[in-house]
Protein backbone atom coordinates (compact mmCIF):
# COMPACT_ATOMS: atom_id res chain seq x y z
CA UNK A 1 0.00 0.00 0.00
CA UNK A 2 0.93 3.80 -0.88
CA UNK A 3 0.43 6.26 1.92
CA UNK A 4 1.04 9.76 1.70
CA UNK A 5 1.68 11.87 5.30
CA UNK A 6 0.45 10.48 8.22
CA UNK A 7 -2.54 8.02 8.40
CA UNK A 8 -5.18 7.80 10.91
CA UNK A 9 -8.22 5.54 11.53
CA UNK A 10 -10.71 4.82 14.42
CA UNK A 11 -9.55 2.43 17.19
CA UNK A 12 -12.06 0.05 16.19
CA UNK A 13 -10.75 -0.23 12.85
CA UNK A 14 -7.05 -1.47 14.13
CA UNK A 15 -7.03 -4.31 11.91
CA UNK A 16 -8.19 -2.77 9.23
CA UNK A 17 -6.73 -2.65 5.76
CA UNK A 18 -6.39 0.99 5.19
CA UNK A 19 -6.66 1.76 1.86
CA UNK A 20 -5.87 6.11 1.30
CA UNK A 21 -8.45 6.87 -1.91
CA UNK A 22 -8.81 10.73 -0.93
CA UNK A 23 -5.19 12.47 0.04
CA UNK A 24 -6.06 14.80 3.23
CA UNK A 25 -9.58 16.63 4.13
CA UNK A 26 -11.81 18.43 1.81
CA UNK A 27 -12.63 20.65 4.87
CA UNK A 28 -9.63 20.66 7.23
CA UNK A 29 -10.79 24.18 8.99
CA UNK A 30 -11.39 22.42 12.01
CA UNK A 31 -9.27 24.64 14.90
CA UNK A 32 -8.27 21.80 16.98
CA UNK A 33 -6.91 19.31 14.22
CA UNK A 34 -3.54 18.71 12.76
CA UNK A 35 -4.36 15.31 11.72
CA UNK A 36 -4.33 16.31 7.63
CA UNK A 37 -2.39 19.99 7.77
CA UNK A 38 0.83 18.37 6.09
CA UNK A 39 -1.05 18.09 3.57
CA UNK A 40 -2.77 21.28 2.86
CA UNK A 41 -3.75 20.64 -0.35
CA UNK A 42 -6.63 18.02 -0.57
CA UNK A 43 -6.70 15.44 -3.51
CA UNK A 44 -8.62 12.49 -4.54
CA UNK A 45 -5.90 9.84 -5.40
CA UNK A 46 -5.96 8.87 -9.09
CA UNK A 47 -8.42 5.70 -9.17
CA UNK A 48 -5.74 3.90 -11.03
CA UNK A 49 -3.91 3.87 -7.87
CA UNK A 50 -6.26 2.92 -5.61
CA UNK A 51 -7.41 0.29 -7.78
CA UNK A 52 -3.70 -0.94 -7.88
CA UNK A 53 -3.05 -0.70 -4.17
CA UNK A 54 -5.96 -3.17 -3.72
CA UNK A 55 -4.80 -5.40 -6.12
CA UNK A 56 -2.01 -5.60 -4.52
CA UNK A 57 -3.13 -6.30 -0.99
CA UNK A 58 -5.36 -9.07 -2.58
CA UNK A 59 -2.18 -10.64 -4.24
CA UNK A 60 -0.64 -10.22 -0.77
CA UNK A 61 -3.25 -11.02 2.01
CA UNK A 62 -6.71 -11.01 0.62
CA UNK A 63 -7.97 -13.92 2.32
CA UNK A 64 -6.93 -12.48 6.03
CA UNK A 65 -8.59 -9.07 5.34
CA UNK A 66 -11.89 -8.75 6.47
CA UNK A 67 -12.11 -5.02 6.83
CA UNK A 68 -11.01 -2.24 4.71
CA UNK A 69 -11.37 1.48 6.18
CA UNK A 70 -11.04 4.12 3.32
CA UNK A 71 -9.06 7.07 4.64
CA UNK A 72 -8.38 10.04 4.17
CA UNK A 73 -10.69 12.59 6.46
CA UNK A 74 -13.85 12.81 4.76
CA UNK A 75 -13.29 9.59 1.90
CA UNK A 76 -17.60 9.54 1.23
CA UNK A 77 -16.17 12.76 -0.60
CA UNK A 78 -15.26 10.64 -3.23
CA UNK A 79 -16.92 10.39 -6.41
CA UNK A 80 -19.65 7.92 -7.16
CA UNK A 81 -17.74 6.52 -10.02
CA UNK A 82 -14.39 5.54 -7.60
CA UNK A 83 -16.62 4.30 -5.29
CA UNK A 84 -18.37 1.86 -7.49
CA UNK A 85 -15.01 0.68 -8.85
CA UNK A 86 -13.15 0.93 -5.49
CA UNK A 87 -15.95 -1.72 -3.61
CA UNK A 88 -16.32 -3.89 -6.73
CA UNK A 89 -12.40 -4.23 -6.60
CA UNK A 90 -12.46 -4.99 -2.66
CA UNK A 91 -15.22 -7.98 -3.24
CA UNK A 92 -13.13 -9.57 -5.80
CA UNK A 93 -9.91 -9.27 -3.94
CA UNK A 94 -10.96 -10.04 -0.43
CA UNK A 95 -13.61 -13.08 0.38
CA UNK A 96 -13.45 -12.84 3.54
CA UNK A 97 -14.65 -8.84 3.05
CA UNK A 98 -17.26 -7.95 6.00
CA UNK A 99 -17.28 -3.98 6.38
CA UNK A 100 -16.04 -1.67 4.52
CA UNK A 101 -15.91 2.20 6.17
CA UNK A 102 -14.93 5.69 6.48
CA UNK A 103 -15.14 8.70 7.99
CA UNK A 104 -17.64 10.92 6.48
CA UNK A 105 -18.58 14.71 7.64
CA UNK A 106 -22.06 15.86 7.51
CA UNK A 107 -21.59 18.06 4.12
CA UNK A 108 -20.23 15.22 2.47
CA UNK A 109 -23.06 13.18 3.35
CA UNK A 110 -25.54 16.28 2.42
CA UNK A 111 -23.79 16.29 -0.98
CA UNK A 112 -24.90 12.65 -1.74
CA UNK A 113 -28.74 11.72 -2.61
CA UNK A 114 -29.92 9.23 -0.67
CA UNK A 115 -30.06 7.19 -3.79
CA UNK A 116 -26.39 7.35 -4.07
CA UNK A 117 -26.28 6.52 -0.24
CA UNK A 118 -28.05 3.20 -0.75
CA UNK A 119 -26.11 2.63 -3.79
CA UNK A 120 -23.04 2.84 -1.63
CA UNK A 121 -24.43 0.82 1.02
CA UNK A 122 -25.75 -2.32 -1.58
CA UNK A 123 -22.48 -1.92 -3.34
CA UNK A 124 -20.75 -3.02 0.56
CA UNK A 125 -20.06 0.02 2.39
CA UNK A 126 -20.96 -0.45 5.44
CA UNK A 127 -20.55 2.28 8.35
CA UNK A 128 -19.78 5.62 8.19
CA UNK A 129 -18.01 7.38 10.61
CA UNK A 130 -19.11 11.19 11.53
CA UNK A 131 -17.64 13.56 14.35
CA UNK A 132 -19.93 16.31 15.24
CA UNK A 133 -16.94 16.47 18.07
CA UNK A 134 -19.91 18.44 20.58
CA UNK A 135 -23.77 19.08 20.18
CA UNK A 136 -23.56 22.73 21.21
CA UNK A 137 -23.59 25.34 18.07
CA UNK A 138 -21.80 27.90 20.10
CA UNK A 139 -18.49 25.30 20.14
CA UNK A 140 -19.38 23.59 16.42
CA UNK A 141 -18.70 27.30 15.24
CA UNK A 142 -15.79 27.68 17.38
CA UNK A 143 -14.55 24.12 16.47
CA UNK A 144 -15.19 25.66 12.36
CA UNK A 145 -16.86 22.30 11.93
CA UNK A 146 -19.01 23.27 9.26
CA UNK A 147 -21.76 21.94 10.33
CA UNK A 148 -25.11 22.45 12.98
CA UNK A 149 -26.23 20.30 15.52
CA UNK A 150 -29.23 19.87 13.32
CA UNK A 151 -27.22 19.33 10.26
CA UNK A 152 -25.36 16.32 12.16
CA UNK A 153 -28.72 14.90 12.43
CA UNK A 154 -30.13 15.10 9.04
CA UNK A 155 -26.56 13.47 8.11
CA UNK A 156 -26.93 10.64 10.75
CA UNK A 157 -30.44 10.08 9.53
CA UNK A 158 -30.12 10.32 5.77
CA UNK A 159 -27.10 7.28 6.30
CA UNK A 160 -29.27 5.20 9.22
CA UNK A 161 -32.41 5.36 6.00
CA UNK A 162 -29.95 4.15 3.27
CA UNK A 163 -28.99 1.19 5.72
CA UNK A 164 -25.47 2.34 6.69
CA UNK A 165 -24.16 1.90 10.06
CA UNK A 166 -23.51 5.20 12.09
CA UNK A 167 -20.83 5.70 14.24
CA UNK A 168 -20.81 9.04 16.09
CA UNK A 169 -17.67 10.52 18.01
CA UNK A 170 -17.77 13.20 20.44
CA UNK A 171 -14.91 15.17 21.80
CA UNK A 172 -14.32 15.91 26.08
CA UNK A 173 -12.82 19.76 26.58
CA UNK A 174 -13.91 21.06 22.97
CA UNK A 175 -16.05 23.78 24.99
CA UNK A 176 -13.21 24.23 27.25
CA UNK A 177 -13.90 25.43 30.88
CA UNK A 178 -16.54 28.40 29.80
CA UNK A 179 -18.88 25.84 27.96
CA UNK A 180 -18.53 22.66 29.49
CA UNK A 181 -21.48 22.39 30.99
CA UNK A 182 -23.30 23.43 27.93
CA UNK A 183 -20.98 21.20 25.76
CA UNK A 184 -21.32 18.26 27.52
CA UNK A 185 -25.41 18.58 28.11
CA UNK A 186 -25.70 19.32 24.12
CA UNK A 187 -23.77 16.75 23.13
CA UNK A 188 -25.56 13.74 25.35
CA UNK A 189 -29.20 15.57 23.47
CA UNK A 190 -27.06 15.12 19.68
CA UNK A 191 -26.01 11.87 20.33
CA UNK A 192 -29.36 11.17 21.27
CA UNK A 193 -30.84 12.57 18.10
CA UNK A 194 -27.98 11.47 15.97
CA UNK A 195 -29.49 7.72 17.18
CA UNK A 196 -26.28 5.97 15.95
CA UNK A 197 -25.36 2.29 16.48
CA UNK A 198 -21.38 3.20 17.73
CA UNK A 199 -20.49 6.01 20.24
CA UNK A 200 -17.45 7.33 21.07
CA UNK A 201 -15.78 9.73 23.59
CA UNK A 202 -12.17 11.22 22.90
CA UNK A 203 -10.59 13.80 25.14
CA UNK A 204 -9.49 17.16 23.21
CA UNK A 205 -5.66 17.60 23.45
CA UNK A 206 -4.12 20.93 22.20
CA UNK A 207 -1.64 20.33 19.76
CA UNK A 208 0.90 22.97 18.72
CA UNK A 209 0.12 24.58 15.64
CA UNK A 210 -3.40 24.60 15.11
CA UNK A 211 -5.72 27.36 15.24
CA UNK A 212 -6.40 26.18 18.83
CA UNK A 213 -2.96 26.59 19.95
CA UNK A 214 -2.47 29.78 18.94
CA UNK A 215 -6.36 30.59 20.68
CA UNK A 216 -5.27 28.96 24.02
CA UNK A 217 -1.89 30.82 24.15
CA UNK A 218 -3.52 34.32 24.44
CA UNK A 219 -5.98 32.81 26.69
CA UNK A 220 -8.93 32.61 24.81
CA UNK A 221 -9.07 28.73 25.24
CA UNK A 222 -8.58 27.25 28.73
CA UNK A 223 -9.12 23.22 28.60
CA UNK A 224 -11.05 21.91 31.85
CA UNK A 225 -9.63 20.23 34.52
CA UNK A 226 -9.34 16.17 34.41
CA UNK A 227 -12.02 16.45 36.95
CA UNK A 228 -14.26 18.55 34.53
CA UNK A 229 -12.96 16.39 31.78
CA UNK A 230 -14.42 13.29 33.92
CA UNK A 231 -17.41 15.53 34.85
CA UNK A 232 -18.26 15.87 31.19
CA UNK A 233 -17.80 12.26 30.42
CA UNK A 234 -20.34 11.70 33.33
CA UNK A 235 -23.39 13.97 31.56
CA UNK A 236 -23.43 12.00 28.33
CA UNK A 237 -23.29 8.86 30.01
CA UNK A 238 -26.25 9.68 32.17
CA UNK A 239 -28.13 11.60 29.52
CA UNK A 240 -27.42 10.41 26.12
CA UNK A 241 -30.38 8.25 24.96
CA UNK A 242 -30.01 6.53 22.04
CA UNK A 243 -31.89 3.05 20.86
CA UNK A 244 -29.19 0.98 21.67
CA UNK A 245 -25.79 2.22 21.02
CA UNK A 246 -22.13 0.34 21.46
CA UNK A 247 -20.02 3.32 23.45
CA UNK A 248 -16.41 3.45 24.06
CA UNK A 249 -14.03 5.19 25.56
CA UNK A 250 -11.16 3.69 23.90
CA UNK A 251 -9.15 5.81 22.62
CA UNK A 252 -5.83 6.68 23.76
CA UNK A 253 -6.62 10.16 24.33
CA UNK A 254 -9.14 9.66 27.08
CA UNK A 255 -8.37 9.09 31.06
CA UNK A 256 -10.78 6.69 31.64
CA UNK A 257 -11.24 3.57 29.45
CA UNK A 258 -14.84 2.61 29.95
CA UNK A 259 -17.74 0.84 27.42
CA UNK A 260 -20.61 -0.43 27.48
CA UNK A 261 -24.29 -0.12 26.05
CA UNK A 262 -26.34 3.24 26.19
CA UNK A 263 -28.90 3.85 27.56
CA UNK A 264 -28.68 0.61 28.64
CA UNK A 265 -25.29 0.56 31.23
CA UNK A 266 -25.42 4.50 31.59
CA UNK A 267 -25.93 4.13 35.36
CA UNK A 268 -23.26 1.74 35.68
CA UNK A 269 -20.63 4.20 33.64
CA UNK A 270 -21.79 7.27 35.76
CA UNK A 271 -20.98 5.14 38.98
CA UNK A 272 -17.49 4.27 37.07
CA UNK A 273 -16.58 7.81 36.51
CA UNK A 274 -18.09 8.47 40.24
CA UNK A 275 -15.52 6.22 41.41
CA UNK A 276 -12.35 7.29 39.28
CA UNK A 277 -13.50 11.03 40.77
CA UNK A 278 -13.32 9.81 44.01
CA UNK A 279 -9.80 8.33 43.35
CA UNK A 280 -10.96 4.84 44.10
CA UNK A 281 -9.97 3.72 39.92
CA UNK A 282 -6.33 4.75 38.39
CA UNK A 283 -6.50 7.09 35.34
CA UNK A 284 -4.31 6.83 32.53
CA UNK A 285 -0.87 8.71 32.80
CA UNK A 286 -0.51 11.02 30.69
CA UNK A 287 2.79 9.65 29.11
CA UNK A 288 0.50 6.88 28.08
CA UNK A 289 -1.71 9.07 26.43
CA UNK A 290 -1.71 10.12 22.65
CA UNK A 291 -3.57 11.06 19.45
Amino acid sequence: MRYVGKVYRPPSEADALIVQATIGCSWNHCTYCDMYRDKPRFAVRPLAETLADLAGAGRAAGDRIDKVFVADGDALVLPMDHWEALLAACRAHFPRLRRVSCYATARAIADKTDAELARLRALGLALVYIGPESGDDVVLKRLAKGASAAEHVTAAQRARMAGLEVSAIFLLGAGGVDRSTEHAAASAALATAMDPHYLAALTLTIVPGTPLATQAARGDFTLPSIDALLGELRTFVAEARPTDALFRTNHASNYLPVGGRLPRDGARLAAAIDRALAGEVPLRPEHHRGL
